[in-house]
């Protein structure tokens, strides 16, 4: 019995019940045992009342790809997709995910982090800037600054979830992502949005928002993207499937943005698009997620 982990308590609980729900769908029409189950921060005890003996997890965002629930379930040794607790809690932070890809001399744009409650350190890199929270996903409380006096807003904006900051140089360019899927890298995605940021309402809502896959990249920069996706992956411990995003300046030199180790499962989700230009159709993604 699988039991579909979704909801969550985290800024992304709409996304994850979406995802959750497709992911479940799913399941059901390859006729794999299962149940949806929405956690929240009350009910734990009672998934643990329930008989499964694996989790498919689409927790999005704290509680699900933080290592919370990884930690209570490997407590529990309860087999579960994705990526182990260590891993997940690395890749959520940020600011450590690019500590440990700077070591390894990976691509990234300068950035400092800003504490809660403390004077933001001098900013030697050129403006604009991108801040955002160092633990939310799905470009939750992210801010173009592009003069200094919209920093302290910018910060407050951030700082409504977690106490910690990020302050990236902006890196003019254009988004892309690389799916992993067991090991190998899925074909790149371009993504156009009509916002100056590709944020939340442009991942889930817009219609707007284009995606070309696979992308304009030549075989050599495609290459190059997905080999650099497969070693920050690989470098942060993380396995199974995940995703891996990017911008690419004007001259397609790339820069790590962020890793992501539950991403969505939605209609507009960019996993599963990137498995269809691999012919791989979204219940033969979920089936090897679930076996990965």
């Amino acid at each position: 019995m699988i039991a579909v982990l979704m909801g969550g308590y985290s800024a992304e609980r709409e996304i994850s019940l979406l995802s959750g729900e497709a992911v479940y769908k799913s399941l059901c029409e390859s006729k794999i045992d299962c149940f949806p189950f929405d956690l929240n921060d009350k009910n734990l005890d009672e998934l643990w009342k329930l008989k499964f003996h694996k989790a498919f997890i689409v927790l999005h965002g704290r509680g699900g790809e933080d290592g919370f629930i990884q930690t209570e379930l490997m407590k529990k040794n309860i087999s579960f997709t994705g990526s182990d607790a260590k891993s997940s809690s690395l890749c959520m932070d940020k600011a450590l995910t690019k500590d440990l890809w700077k070591k390894h001399n990976l691509p990234l744009s300068d950035s400092i982090v800003v504490n809660k409650g403390e004077t933001p350190p001098s900013i030697s890199f050129p403006q604009p800037w991108a801040v955002k929270p160092t633990l939310e996903g799905s470009s939750i409380g992210i801010s173009k600054v592009s003069k200094k006096t919209e920093l302290d807003s910018a910060l407050n904006e951030a700082f409504q979830y977690g106490n910690q900051a990020l302050v990236e140089q902006w890196i003019e360019g254009e988004e892309y992502t690389v799916s992993i899927l067991n090991n190998q890298a899925l074909p790149s995605i371009k993504i156009t949005s009509d916002h100056d940021i590709y944020d939340y309402h442009s991942k889930y809502f817009s219609n707007k928002t284009e995606y070309l896959c696979p992308s304009d990249l030549t075989d050599e920069q495609e290459l190059k993207l997905q080999n650099i996706a497969l070693k920050a992956f690989k470098l942060t411990g993380a396995s199974g499937w995940g995703r891996v995003d990017f911008i690419l300046d004007k001259d397609k030199k790339p820069f790590l943005l962020e890793i992501n180790t539950v991403p969505g499962m939605t209609s507009h989700s960019l996993v599963p698009m990137a498995a269809k230009a691999s012919n791989l159709s979204f219940n033969e993604l979920v089936l090897r997620i679930l076996h990965g």
